[in-house]
């Protein structure tokens, strides 16, 4: 019984203790087998290390090599500057020393030409109270007697070469100014006609005159006092006049009129309502007539209201001449000339068309018109080039190309044959006044106004005048007209000197 329990409990036993000793046995290998393989990572980083050890010391001694390397080669180079600097510096001290001897020989020179200078001047002086003592004179007299001599000798031949070279000045210049002016007015050859201080409105019948005229003349008073024209009923079949100074007040009355004619309603409440629409339609005109100006010249960027204000030229006239239709040309004409001459084609496109702008207010507005225009174009922030154009026109020497250019693009406008047109009296009023300022000048014997008053005729006194002075005379004479009058165009002015000898052979 005993047995049967002791055997397989020491069989139990006997396993376990098998088991036991297998399992220490595996443990012991694993043991062994970790620390083969440590052992063997261990001595592969040893192996490593010393590899990286060689390599890390043969990279720096190769590092050393070329530190070593590199500073021999620096120090060759510092060797070779110093040794250049050395040389440069060796060149300029000898530099120093020629200049400082060249400079020390300049001064004995200089010194050496102030002696001689001294003693030639002191030769001078010791001839020059010989020459005095010989002649007599002494050294102011003499200078006053030499150019005595040589400007009595002499005065012949400048006057012959001041003529000579005038001449020839002045036949280039023209030449040359007669074919840029001549190409300019080909390309622009605009057709001209004088405007009149009348307006005619025509009339189906003469019936009406009367019933313009109104019962005791109320209803032409009525025309009269609100348009500031005078109405002229005459004899002349089927037509009524316009008279008055304004071409807008006439314009208004001739609309008005046509109105209450088609209308065929004459009475004052009538009259008033036509005036005030042709007034508006006035304004449309002139506001229209500006921007077909500016359309038609290319300028852009101008105030609405000074837009309106260039219409307004359409109906102001200068010594019968259309103003905007002349502002235009004179526009057109700047430009031309400011392209072949260089200047700014721009100032004079925009200066040509506002040069006469005062002239569209100086009617209502004290003051004369290119002080009215330039105020007028700074209102509205045109640049001072442009606005000064105003002024340079009516200037005997304006200050910039661009003004010069449009004052003679103004002289050629209004100098065009028909363009402006003079009363009567005007014209003898000017002819009268040139012969008065030639004549006002001492030794003018008499003067006459001939060519339309284009050239005025000087004749001179020659004992009082002689030919040096002529010239200045002349110019003299120029000067004045322009300062004292107003004229279309230009003016020549030509002094005549005629000496007359007289002898009788008995």
């Amino acid at each position: 019984m005993l047995s049967t329990y002791l055997l397989p409990i020491l069989g139990i036993l006997i396993g376990a203790l098998g088991g036991y000793l297998i399992r220490q046995l595996i443990a012991q290998k694993r043991v062994s087998g970790a620390e083969a393989k440590a052992e063997k990572i261990l001595k592969d980083a040893k192996t490593k290390e010393h590899e990286i050890l060689l390599s890390a010391r043969e990279k720096s001694l190769k590092l050393i090599d070329d530190a070593k390397r590199e500073e021999e080669a620096r120090r060759q180079e510092m060797l070779q500057e110093k040794r250049r600097l050395e040389g440069r510096e060796n060149l300029f001290d000898k530099k120093i020393l020629e200049f400082e001897d060249r400079q020390s020989k300049l001064a004995e020179k200089i010194n050496q030409v102030e002696i001689v200078k001294t003693e030639i001047q002191k030769l001078k002086e010791e001839e020059a109270k010989k020459l005095e003592t010989i002649a007599g004179l002494n050294r102011d007299q003499a200078r006053e007697e030499l150019l005595r001599i040589v400007e009595r000798e002499s005065t012949d031949a400048i006057l012959s070469r001041v003529r000579k070279m005038e001449n020839q000045g002045r036949e280039e210049l023209e030449r040359k100014a007669r074919g840029l002016i001549t190409n300019v007015m080909e390309r622009l050859a605009s057709s001209q006609a004088a405007e009149v201080t009348t307006t005619s409105v025509d009339l189906p019948s003469d019936d009406l005159k009367g019933r313009i005229i109104g019962k005791e003349g109320r209803n032409i008073k009525a025309i009269e006092k609100l348009t500031g024209t005078e109405i002229i009923v005459d004899e002349t079949p089927q037509i009524i006049t316009i008279s008055g100074f304004s071409p807008i007040r006439r314009q208004v009355a001739k609309r008005a009129l046509e109105k209450l004619v088609s209308d065929g309603r004459i009475h004052p409440a009538r009259i008033e309502e036509a005036i005030e629409e042709a007034k508006h339609e006035l304004a449309v005109d002139i506001r229209k007539a500006g921007e077909d100006a500016l359309f038609e010249l290319g300028i852009t960027g101008l105030d609405p209201k000074l837009v309106s204000i260039v219409g307004r030229l359409k109906y102001r006239t200068s010594y019968g001449q259309n103003v905007l239709l002349h502002s235009k040309e004179v526009s057109q004409i700047a430009s031309m000339l400011a392209a072949e001459l260089g200047a700014d084609v721009s100032i004079c496109r925009k200066g040509g068309l506002l040069h006469d702008i005062g002239k569209a207010i100086d009617h209502d507005v004290p003051g004369t018109h290119p002080e009215l225009g330039y105020s007028l174009m700074k209102k509205f922030g045109l640049p001072e080039e442009i606005a000064y154009i105003s002024i340079a026109h009516h200037e005997d020497a304006p200050k910039t190309l661009e003004g010069i250019i449009v004052k003679v693009a103004d002289a050629i406008s209004g100098s065009r044959p028909g363009a402006r047109r003079e009363s009567l009296e005007e014209y003898i009023k000017r002819l009268e006044d040139l012969e008065r300022v030639a004549t006002s000048f001492p030794g003018v014997e008499k003067a006459y106004a001939i060519q339309a008053g284009r050239e005025v005729r000087a004749f001179v006194i020659p004992t009082e005048i002689d030919d040096m002075h002529a010239y200045e005379l002349a110019k003299n004479i120029a000067k004045k007209i322009e300062e004292e009058l107003q004229y279309p165009g230009e003016i020549r002015v030509n002094v005549i000197r005629e000496t007359r000898v007289t002898e009788y052979a008995r």
